[in-house]
């Protein structure tokens, strides 16, 4: 995989959190901040770390923000400074961008603004953590559209029968990985003719409605 350039302004919880993440993965990533205190907490695990504002377009110029691959902007609180920036962000160049949304009135502005990817973190998290609740066993839900689930199912009725005789594909829902009860490790991929035993975990991906009609 093809490491990456990427900046983050905002280096909060979110911002911090995402640098630290991508670094960690062997992305090279510039951080900047207002704050001393936020760019400080960043020192550990980014080697270019700026107390800078960001609303100042020559800042950003300085940095060769217009050269990296993607840009993330985590400002949060203030809409004023996050429209700010990206408008800044957008007259330099940038290629793509991802923007932490504080509302969903920001989110709909940046929306207009044409920003390749609107993160509204609060709320993804609760609707994955209400699908949770809803779903026992639910694995991720996807952001593909339609509420397409991940979801663990476990073999019972379908004991003795294989991946062909089910023929689930036909209901909108594919297995991706199995294994057996105990085991840690999944098998990806699993052969379709393989016998189900009681206990299997299935890992299966389709819609919500579909998946919740099974009986596995």
């Amino acid at each position: 995989m093809k490491k990456k350039e990427v900046g983050i302004i905002g280096l909060g919880k979110f911002g911090g959190a995402l640098a630290q993440c991508l670094s960690e993965l062997g992305h090279t990533v510039i951080g900047v901040d207002s704050s001393a205190s936020a760019t400080k907490k960043t020192d550990e695990f980014l080697s270019q770390t700026y107390e800078a504002d960001a609303t100042d377009d020559n800042v950003l110029k300085q940095l060769r923000f217009m050269d990296l691959d993607e840009v993330v902007v985590s400002v949060g609180k203030s809409m004023e400074k996050s429209i700010l920036i990206v408008l800044n962000l957008q007259e330099i160049g940038v290629k793509k961008m991802a923007v932490k949304a504080i509302s969903h009135e920001h989110a709909v502005v940046l929306e207009r603004l044409g920003v390749d990817t609107v993160i509204q973190p609060e709320r993804d998290a609760a609707s994955q953590y209400a699908h949770r609740i809803a779903n026992p066993g639910m694995l991720d839900l996807l952001p593909l559209g339609g509420n397409i689930l991940l979801q663990e199912l476990i073999v019972d009725k379908w004991t003795g029968k294989t991946l062909i005789d089910l023929e689930l594909t036909s209901f909108g829902v594919m297995v991706v990985a199995i294994k057996k009860n105990g085991d840690t490790d999944y098998s990806f991929v699993p052969r379709a003719d393989r016998i189900l035993e009681k206990g299997d975990i299935l890992v299966a991906i389709g819609k919500e409605s579909d998946l919740l009609d099974l009986e596995s």
